[in-house]
């Protein structure tokens, strides 16, 4: 382990010393200062997102989608309220209370996720409506200012 890290070390050190005898920074000619450079710019969002999140939409749409299904489907159904609530039931019925605790607050986290989602359905049909309305959000592209 040592004499890797030493040969990492060497390496760097060799690295290092031929990256600044060959190249200057860009602010030793004079025209920038040390913290002006070109990709300082460049950090940060440059816009909101809209163009990517127009593309995702439809992903989006089909996997709330999916999980609002599952959540609310029957007992028969792996991941449904229903079939953690009969397990909650069939652990209280057995005397297991650390099981049904346990089983009790997953219950609680999936029936609190279940608003969550229908709320994000009602979201992304607002974006998808806008997305349509705007040309997939390609910048510069707005109908409206709002």
């Amino acid at each position: 382990m040592q004499r890797r890290t030493a040969t990492m070390t060497v390496a760097g050190l060799v690295l290092a010393g031929s990256l600044t005898a060959g190249a200057a920074p860009s602010w030793a000619d004079g025209t920038a200062t040390p913290g002006s450079s070109p990709t300082a710019a460049a950090k940060g969002p440059q816009g909101d997102g809209a163009k990517m999140l127009c593309r995702r939409v439809p992903r989006l749409e089909r996997r709330v989608d999916r999980a609002v299904k599952r959540l609310e489907a029957g007992v028969g159904t792996r991941g449904s309220i229903a079939r953690l609530q009969q397990r909650v039931d069939n652990a209280g019925t057995a005397n297991h209370a650390a099981i049904a605790k346990l089983l009790g607050d997953r219950l609680t986290h999936r029936k609190d996720l279940l608003p969550n989602l229908k709320s994000r359905q009602t979201d992304l049909k607002d974006v998808r409506t806008w997305c349509k309305a705007n040309h997939n959000g390609r910048p510069g592209s707005t109908a409206s200012a709002s």
